[in-house]
């Protein structure tokens, strides 16, 4: 059952009561952020996130404040590093390029290409191919939670709210329909990321994997996903 807060309650106690989910959602959200971002940054930007949650808040659309207040955190903490991009330009040019190989070799193998068949078609080595997915990654080209914001315009620029664009049904399968259909293990990181809310090291330690090697499989799983639903950008 959807929770609903009276008005008359007063915010600060809500404020106080969700403090722990907006350091929780912060934590979680900079162990694939670049290292100039701060965590006291990302927290402040939670904070206002969740105040505009307690704000705009509707009981009556069937979701609990918990998953709507987590949906308006973690777009004002992207908004905050989105504002701060330090991403070159030739960054964005790879990953275009990257995005593009991957549709071609999909189409022509009809499978999903291996990192090594794609740094082959593009020309380069394996490592430099990582390479390109570690920037772009750290730049947050690379997120399950960017991807849904380009199947529709941002708030800012229509007046929509986020959580009706989040909750589009179409996007939304489509996007399941394309992460059904990723490797085994792509796969199996992003719902230890995105539903269990592990960080890398510790999904390396369920893989037996690196952290490094986690973040490279998450970056390509989403790479992955980002050629698959071009059509809605």
């Amino acid at each position: 059952m959807a929770t609903s807060y009276p008005r008359s309650r007063p915010d600060q106690t809500l404020i106080e009561q969700h403090s722990v989910l907006v350091r929780r959602i912060a934590h979680h959200l900079l162990a694939r952020m670049p290292g100039s971002v701060n965590l006291d940054d990302l927290i402040q930007a939670g904070m206002i996130g969740l105040m505009e949650a307690i704000r705009k808040y509707d009981g009556g659309r069937g979701a609990s404040f918990e998953t709507y207040a987590g949906i308006r955190i973690r777009g004002a903490m992207l908004d905050e590093v989105r504002r701060a991009d330090w991403a070159p330009r030739s960054v964005h040019r790879q990953h275009r390029q990257v995005s593009e190989v991957i549709r071609q070799l999909e189409h022509r193998f009809g499978r999903a290409p291996q990192e090594r068949e794609i740094a082959e078609e593009m020309g380069i080595s394996l490592d430099e191919y990582f390479r390109i997915i570690h920037d772009a990654l750290s730049s947050r080209l690379f997120s399950v939670e960017s991807i849904m914001e380009d199947g529709g315009q941002t708030e800012h620029d229509s007046g929509n709210d986020v959580y009706e664009r989040l909750s589009r049904a179409d996007l939304q399968q489509q996007l399941a329909q394309a992460i059904r259909q990723l490797p085994e293990r792509e796969a199996l990181v992003l719902a230890l990321y995105y539903d269990e809310e592990l960080n890398l090291k510790e999904i390396g330690e369920v893989l037996t994997v690196s952290e490094s090697r986690v973040s490279q499989i998450h970056s390509q799983a989403v790479m992955r996903l980002r050629s698959r639903l071009t059509g809605w950008k």
